[in-house]
This record gives C-alpha cells, sequence and structure tokens, in this order.
C-alpha cells in the first residue's frame, strides 16, 4: 500500500508540474487553454471558468493540458499555431523548466532539512583511528596532509585517496589554537575512513544553495548518462521504465520522507532533461521545429511534422515495453 500511494504522488507530482508550467505560460502568452486536467481517465468533476475547464479525473497519474490548435488547425487567433513562435517555444519548453523548478525546491527542502555537514567534527567514533589518535569532538578540520580544507567533501576526498599504511597529518582547530594529530586511516569496504562525524549547520540559504547544487549535479548525471548511452558504454539493461520506478520509490518511500523527496527530485531532473532531448514525440523536438519555422519563416508542413512525431511516439511505446519487459523479469513480478 506504502509503494501505491508513494508512486501515485510522484507520477502526480511530477507530471501535474510539467503540465502546469505549459498551462501557465500558454495563458502568460495569451494561448487559449480549452482544458486544464488533474489526472487521467473517466471525468469526476469539472468546473468551467472563463474559457477553461478545470477537470478531476479518475486516475490519478499526471494530467494534460488542452490548448486550442495545438494538434489541430485552427483558426482562431488564439490558437496555439498562431501566436509568434518566440512565445511557442517559451510554452513547449516551460514544462521542462518547471520540472527543473521542482527538483530545485524540493532538493532545498531536503538540504535544509537535514542540514550540511562542516568541517567540524560532531563525534569521533569509538574504536575508530580518529577517536584513538585524540580528535576529540568540536575539532575543525584545517588541513589533512597540508591541502587546506574548506568543505566536508574535501575531508572525504582527502581521506578517501590516502593509504591505509600511512599516516595523515590532520591540523586541527580547538579552542582557537591549531594543533596537529598524526593519524592512520583504515579500509572499510570501498572507502578509507578514520570514523568521525560531522557537525551539521542548517539555514534558508544553505538549503537554497544545496538545491541548486543537487539539481546540477544529477542533471550533470544525466548528460553523463546519455552520452555515455550513444558511446555505446552502457545499454538497454541500464534503463528502467515504470515497473523500475515505482520499485525504487517504494523502497525511498520505506526509508523515509527525505529519501522519498531526494527520489522524486531526482525523476523530475530526469523528466525535464528527458522531454528537452530532441527525439521525435517529445518537446525538444517540438522545440526543433519551431526553431526552424523561425529561421525559415514559415511552419514544416503540419502532416510531415505529424508523422515524424508519430514514429518517435511508435519508437518511445516500443522500448518502454521493452524496458517494463525487463523490469518485470528482473524483479521477478510474475
Amino acid at each position: 500500500m506504502l509503494t501505491a500511494i508513494s508512486a501515485i504522488f510522484v507520477f502526480l507530482m511530477v507530471i501535474l508540474v510539467h503540465e502546469f508550467g505549459h498551462f501557465a505560460v500558454a495563458k502568460l502568452v495569451g494561448i487559449k487553454v480549452n482544458e486544464f486536467s488533474i489526472g487521467m481517465g473517466p471525468k469526476l468533476l469539472q468546473n468551467q471558468r472563463g474559457e477553461t475547464k478545470y477537470t478531476l479525473r479518475l486516475l490519478p497519474i499526471g494530467g494534460y493540458v488542452k490548448m486550442e490548435g495545438e494538434d489541430e488547425i485552427s483558426d482562431d487567433p488564439r490558437g496555439f499555431s498562431n501566436v509568434p513562435v518566440l512565445a511557442r517555444i517559451g510554452v513547449v519548453s516551460a514544462g521542462a523548466i518547471m520540472n527543473f523548478i521542482l527538483a530545485i525546491l524540493l532538493f532545498s527542502i531536503i538540504t535544509f532539512g537535514v542540514g550540511t555537514p562542516t568541517t567540524t567534527i560532531e563525534n569521533p567514533i569509538t574504536g575508530y583511528p580518529a577517536e584513538q589518535g585524540g580528535l576529540l569532538p568540536g575539532d575543525t578540520i584545517i588541513e589533512i596532509n597540508e591541502t587546506k580544507i574548506n568543505n566536508w567533501d574535501s575531508i572525504v576526498d582527502s581521506i578517501n585517496s590516502s593509504d591505509t599504511d600511512e599516516n595523515l597529518k590532520i591540523v586541527v582547530e580547538r579552542n582557537g589554537e591549531l594543533q596537529s594529530f598524526n593519524i592512520i586511516p583504515i579500509q572499510d569496504e570501498d572507502r578509507v575512513i578514520i570514523g568521525i562525524e560531522p557537525m551539521y549547520k542548517k539555514s534558508v540559504l544553505i538549503g537554497i544553495k544545496g538545491g541548486f547544487e543537487k539539481t546540477y549535479m544529477f542533471l550533470t548525471l544525466m548528460i553523463d548518462f546519455f552520452a555515455s548511452l550513444f558511446k555505446g558504454k552502457v545499454g538497454i539493461e541500464h534503463l528502467s521504465g515504470p515497473v523500475g520506478v515505482i520499485h525504487e520509490v517504494g523502497a525511498a518511500a520505506r526509508l523515509g520522507i527525505y529519501n522519498l523527496l531526494l527520489l522524486l527530485g531526482f525523476i523530475s531532473v530526469n523528466l525535464g532533461f528527458f522531454n528537452l532531448l530532441p527525439i521525435p514525440a517529445l518537446d525538444g523536438s517540438r522545440i526543433v521545429f519551431l526553431i526552424i519555422e523561425l529561421i525559415r519563416g514559415k511552419p514544416i508542413d503540419p502532416e510531415k511534422e505529424g508523422f515524424i512525431h508519430f514514429i518517435g511516439f511508435v519508437l518511445l511505446i516500443s522500448l518502454m515495453l521493452l524496458v517494463t519487459y525487463r523490469d518485470i523479469v528482473k524483479f521477478k513480478i510474475i
């Protein structure tokens, strides 16, 4: 039950926020919006406000925006195809941008809630080299092997890149004075450690900074993954479909709200990035056609563009079915 509720929450949020981006910018640039729907499937409730119908549907797995003239020819001057090209590019790209904004917000909340590790030691773990070597709670690490320490990541990197048979010269600030310690790290599975836990600090500014940093980190990971995919360094076995996502959502939910929000943020970055790829049937491909129209001064034949998007849609559905089948086998669902 927890997995089902969490999966519905994740899919509803990432898709609804994406569609709201299209909706908000369409309204902003004057495009007529016929319907904004929350959920899919049979209609439960509908309320007409102005020219737009706001609909609640049975299946809470996303939503959609229906704009005048988006998928058909319309004589309405406020139809999608009749507004300036730059306005249409803004509408099409707004979905992905909203996914990135959602990710930044979620990662900011997580960073603020959990806090950011500092270079000050909260606790040297009993029985580990740091405690045995004389480090105390409240010590602030200044240098490791004559390398200046600026943040917790630089501590981790310095220790992890050291040898377990050599002393680490660690300079700390204790009660306003600098003190030096020689500590031999140990191997712990695939890490080299000395056994310290950092002191965390929290603030709104640190939270916002963390939101941007984590979004950039995940976006970089996505770019690197797709670059490796095109180079043949990774294959289809590394992809996951809806079944795999639901499995991971359930696992994250059982670990707590912050883990669920972290996965939600990652999926939102994933959706935003993937939608901007110039693949037929995705927003990125539509942006490419709009840029071509901007350069040529006239649109590409709608039938030809529609056919290209249809082929892309078929290929994407085929890929999703293949990946879903592999997920079913992998997680032994059947």
